[in-house]
């Protein structure tokens, strides 16, 4: 059982949350969805991730201080949760980081870029940091040229 799980407040419609992230997961499911006086809520799992989806109105909003991470293998899976998750409305942002559609912060991230970033051999390592430091949605090619020298 998961003992820490992420609960974020949205203003919109929770149940459309729900099945937009769930539609982006391979592995995942919307698990329950309620609603009371004033507010709506639901539990989603994503990649064996569950989360909590909660909508009480505009009291609060999300900030980047707060974000996923996707950690990745291939460049396909960077550009699939980087295409859907600013589709319709989403934002990109530096350094692997971007908003979605409802303003939840996500950073995408090859395993291949933290591996990369540290390397032992500091130049190396400063490379690719300055390389990352120019992208948007990180690419793996340019990760590992920078990487090569």
């Amino acid at each position: 059982m998961q003992k820490i799980t992420p609960f974020l407040w949205f203003d919109s419609n929770v149940e459309e949350i729900a099945k937009f992230y769930t539609s982006i997961f391979k592995d995942s499911e919307i698990k329950a969805i309620s609603a009371g006086q004033g507010f709506s809520s639901a539990t989603v799992r994503l990649n064996n991730q569950e989360l909590i989806l909660f909508n009480a109105g505009p009291m609060f909003k999300l900030t980047e201080a707060t974000s996923l991470f996707i950690g990745v293998e291939t460049q396909e899976e960077v550009d699939h949760y980087w295409n859907a998750l600013t589709a319709d409305g989403g934002q990109e942002s530096r350094c692997g980081w971007l908003k979605d559609k409802y303003g939840l912060s996500w950073q995408v991230i090859p395993s291949v870029l933290m591996t990369h970033m540290n390397d032992k051999d500091r130049e190396r390592a400063g490379r690719v940091m300055q390389a990352m430091l120019q992208m948007n949605k990180i690419i793996v090619a340019d990760i590992q040229k920078a990487y090569n020298g």
